[in-house]
């Protein structure tokens, strides 16, 4: 439902939320974010890149609350629909969130763009949608390639979300695309070719990222 006043994203009215909650199965059970990369933690570039770009930096985490906090943004773990994935620390952050929009990134890609809480903001802004979320073209056939994990969504959408996941939901792009319009943003690639949004999944793949 769209709220009574529609109000268009802007900086002060943004939180934005670095979802590190997972379990890290295919690192080796590993805290991701708190992972080493380029002399820092996977975590601290994120919050680099987002700080800027937001009123408030929050992080959605299950383990290591304290190591978190160190960083001294607000610490926040899941308690309903724990384990449902990248949703739960949706549903999470949209609960701690005091501004009317909320923007996640997760904090295994410490290259996403500097400009996307920006470009999602004038998605959201040009198609009057309550979620915009990012995209990118595939390396093999340049098809655009959803990022759901980049998305901006509007606060009132905390009571649909809980009631997707009451019924056992936990696909990102199948709950969004309820509300209509969804705002795609595209984001090309860099000058090197790179996929701004690459992340690491595995302990190998973290390696690659390094070079």
């Amino acid at each position: 439902m769209r709220p009574a006043v529609f109000h268009p994203p802007a900086k002060h009215l943004i939180t934005g939320c670095i979802l590190a909650g997972g379990r890290g199965s295919r690192m080796g059970g590993v805290d991701k974010g708190l992972q080493l990369f380029r002399g820092q933690t996977l975590v601290q570039h994120a919050i680099t890149r987002l700080q800027s770009q937001v009123s408030e930096t929050i992080i959605n985490a299950n383990r290591h609350q304290a190591d978190y906090a160190l960083t001294g943004c607000k610490v926040i773990a899941d308690t309903a629909f724990a384990d449902m994935g990248p949703l739960s620390g949706f549903f999470t952050a949209l609960q701690h969130c005091n501004t009317e929009w909320l923007v996640t990134v997760p904090c295994d890609s410490p290259f996403f763009p500097l400009d996307l809480v920006e470009k999602l903001s004038q998605a959201a802004i040009e198609q009057q949608a309550l979620i915009a979320m990012a995209q990118t073209q595939r390396s093999i056939d340049n098809t655009w390639e959803l990022q759901p994990v980049f998305c901006l969504m509007h606060r009132s959408l905390l009571d649909s979300l809980r009631d997707y996941l009451q019924t056992g939901g936990h696909k990102i792009s199948a709950w969004a695309q309820q509300h209509t319009p969804l705002a795609l943003c595209e984001f090309a690639k860099n000058p090197q070719g790179a996929d701004p949004f690459a992340n690491a999944n595995t302990l190998q793949e973290l390696q690659d990222l390094q070079s």
